[in-house]
């Protein structure tokens, strides 16, 4: 099963990329392909050349928030900055446009802002010098990828807007399924006696006001009938024909449908789980999962775990997923808050050191680097890095990553 998946994934992919290598997608890193060819002045900048004089632009990011930093060269030399007046502009994907004027430093020409990420845009640069206007234009694109309509359909990629949502604080609690009381049973006789008739076997299905034994009553030596007290399969079978009933069970019938989950509360959460509660219960494969209510919490504790025990009903369709004495896992909601801005968990995914979801506009998905706060398994939360109304990919980032990283995430400047 694991291996059909993996291989199903592995061709889904396949198709993707190969229906972007056609004339329909431009990767991040294609404008740096011949990055050999681009030249590097010597701060490790893009140089750009017009007749004698000539610019290196870099991003400076060494204990500072990115910032652009120009140098200016005439023949190969230094030329003072105080001599230059220099404007950039960063048109971003989507056409958001950022202007940088600069300052005059010791060797340098410093940008008014700082570079955010990510360092993905189509440049202009103007610099004026000596009485004469140099214009240069470039692109320097990173964490970017141009996917057609089809190719990303067939990827089963899907989007959706960046909004606000209402988030969940969880807490994660361990339990186990158990039968509730009302759904288990000791058949026991009446008066003391032998018995002298058995009618149930381990495992049978039986139904209330069945006859289930008979007994000879040692007073009255008369034979009296023992009914099932509920419908339900027998899950103990205590005596035999001939036995005397002694005050024990002779059956005990349990109606594997009456199900509950016990968890085990923690003092540090004692106080924090309520009775109302939503819960999402998990089995410990995975396999089996369903939304219910904690019903009780028991007012006493465990004497030497210091736990108390929360219930949880189960409806009577559980029983298709769950079996009395299986461990469980619950996730609780304890409280629940809006925020003003959410992705979902899903969709984060890792480039280079940041998280991050693939914003996307037209056939073409870039990057845009989180800033994020709280985290549940549906939403996180997002304090910077991503507009509301951004469109992103929710489903099949990680096929966009893929493509990406096959055309070489670049972050030169």
């Amino acid at each position: 099963m694991k291996t059909s998946l993996i291989t199903a994934v592995c061709i889904v992919s396949s198709l993707l990329l190969s229906a972007c290598d056609g004339g329909d997608k431009k990767a991040a890193g294609e404008e740096h392909a011949a990055s050999g060819e681009m030249e590097r002045g010597p701060h490790r900048g893009r140089m750009l050349r017009d007749g004698n004089f000539a610019i290196e632009v870099t991003i400076f990011e060494e204990g500072v928030e990115p910032e652009f930093r120009l140098y200016a060269f005439r023949d190969d030399k230094l030329v003072a900055p105080s001599e230059l007046r220099a404007s950039m502009q960063l048109i971003r994907l989507g056409g958001k446009v950022d202007n940088f004027t600069f300052a005059p430093r010791e060797e340098y020409l410093r940008g008014n802002g700082v570079v955010r990420e990510p360092h993905s845009f189509d440049v202009k640069v103007t610099v004026t010098e000596g009485g004469r206007q140099h214009n240069w234009s470039y692109q320097s694109y990173e964490g970017r990828t141009t996917i057609s309509a089809e190719a990303s359909r067939k990827g089963g990629v899907k989007t959706e807007r960046a909004g606000s949502a209402v988030m969940s604080e969880l807490i994660n609690l361990s339990g186990r399924i158990e039968i509730t009381p009302e759904g288990k049973a000791d058949l026991r006789a009446w008066y003391p006696g032998r018995i002298v008739e058995l009618r149930g076997e381990l495992g049978q299905a039986v139904r209330k006001g069945q006859v289930m034994a008979r007994v000879e009553s040692s007073s009255s030596l008369q034979t009296y009938s023992i009914p099932a007290p509920i419908d339900g399969v027998i899950i103990e079978k205590n005596v035999n024909v001939g036995d005397t009933t002694e005050g024990k069970a002779l059956f005990v019938v349990a109606n594997p449908t009456m199900l509950h989950a016990e968890f085990f509360v923690y003092p540090r959460d004692a106080e924090r789980v309520r009775v109302g509660q939503n819960v999402e219960l998990h089995s410990l494969s995975g396999q089996a999962n369903l939304r219910a209510k904690v019903e009780a919490i028991l007012p006493t504790a465990d004497l030497v775990s210091q736990t108390l025990m929360a219930h949880v009903h189960l409806p009577a369709s559980a029983a298709d997923q769950f079996r009395p004495g299986m461990g469980v896992e619950g996730q609780f909601e304890i409280a629940v808050a809006p925020t003003p801005l959410a992705v979902r968990t899903k969709a984060i995914q890792r480039f280079r050191d940041s998280d991050v979801v693939y914003a996307k506009v037209g056939n073409t998905y870039e990057v845009r680097m989180l800033e994020i706060g709280r985290r549940t398994p549906e939403w996180t939360s997002v304090t910077g890095g991503l507009e509301p109304g951004t469109e992103y990919v929710t489903d099949g980032s990680f096929l966009i990553r893929a493509d990406i990283d096959k055309a070489g995430a670049s972050h030169d400047h």
